[in-house]
């Protein structure tokens, strides 16, 4: 290949992923100022909270508690290779709260909110009632966008938050019943071992996650093309971008959080 051309290729694609960024960017800002000022929309925001927050429960504590007990497995077959299998309550409790539970509930907010608010509101861009929203003077940001970001801010961290309790519940119940831990040693050792900060790290990532499954929908939404070719494209897009987002706000939200 001629290497001008492979340059060429090259600066396109670096171009191309700084104006995305900055679309992005552009995007975010527009939402939380709209989030800020008047008028409000009570019933939109009510439907959002609902939606991303207690119709998410079940899954969020399935995937929870599943996870919870097999890292209580997990910890115990490899703490027996070094006689340290004591230490099962503690790792799984540090390990649910800090990692484990606000990532798994961000990737499951993803999978299960992003790509319902980016097929939503594309379907609404084919069919135009976007277009009508702006006809009956309704800003789509206002309307759209800001109740969805607004409930995601609130109702991810609570998520985050069942999400522990459920997965160190898991743990604790593997842990009693099919490891013969004593059941109040195991609930001192997790309340022990536990730090405040551990608590904060992890609701502060559940808010920063579930901003970022909600912009990624609401923006690959807007940003659909036409048909049902691109509602499909949106929602696969919103999926992948808000997944790699919140892995990636996770690695710069633990090194902000306990120091790397």
């Amino acid at each position: 290949m001629n290497p001008i051309a492979a340059l060429e290729r090259l600066g396109h694609a670096t171009l191309g992923s700084l104006a995305l960024v900055g679309r992005m960017t552009i995007f975010a800002l527009s939402a939380f100022s709209h989030i800020l000022r008047p008028p409000f929309y009570p019933r939109e925001i009510a439907m959002a909270l609902l939606n991303i927050g207690w119709l998410s429960l079940p899954v969020v504590g399935l995937t929870a508690i599943f996870t919870g007990g097999a890292l209580a497995l997990q910890i115990y077959a490899g703490g027996s290779r070094f006689n340290a299998e004591s230490v099962v309550p503690q790792i799984v409790a540090i390990g649910m709260v800090r990692e484990l539970g606000p990532v798994l509930v961000g990737l499951m907010i993803a999978a299960r909110v992003t790509s319902s608010i980016a097929a939503e509101i594309a379907t609404m861009k084919v069919t135009e009632q976007i277009d009508a929203l702006v006809t009956l003077s309704t800003h789509p940001v206002k309307y759209l966008i800001a109740p969805r970001v607004l409930a995601a801010l609130v109702m991810v961290p609570f998520l985050v938050g069942v999400g522990d309790v459920i997965g160190i519940a898991g743990g604790y119940a593997v842990g009693v019943q099919n490891l013969g831990f004593n059941a109040a040693a195991y609930l001192q050792n997790t309340v022990d071992f536990l730090e405040m900060r551990d608590v904060v790290s992890s609701l502060a990532k559940g808010a920063a996650f579930g901003v970022i499954a909600a912009l990624m929908g609401c923006y690959y939404g807007m940003e659909s093309g036409r048909g049902a070719q691109g509602v499909g494209r949106a929602t696969k897009g919103s999926v992948e971008a808000a997944a790699i987002l919140i892995l990636a706000a996770n690695f710069v939200l633990t090194g902000v959080f306990f120091s790397l």
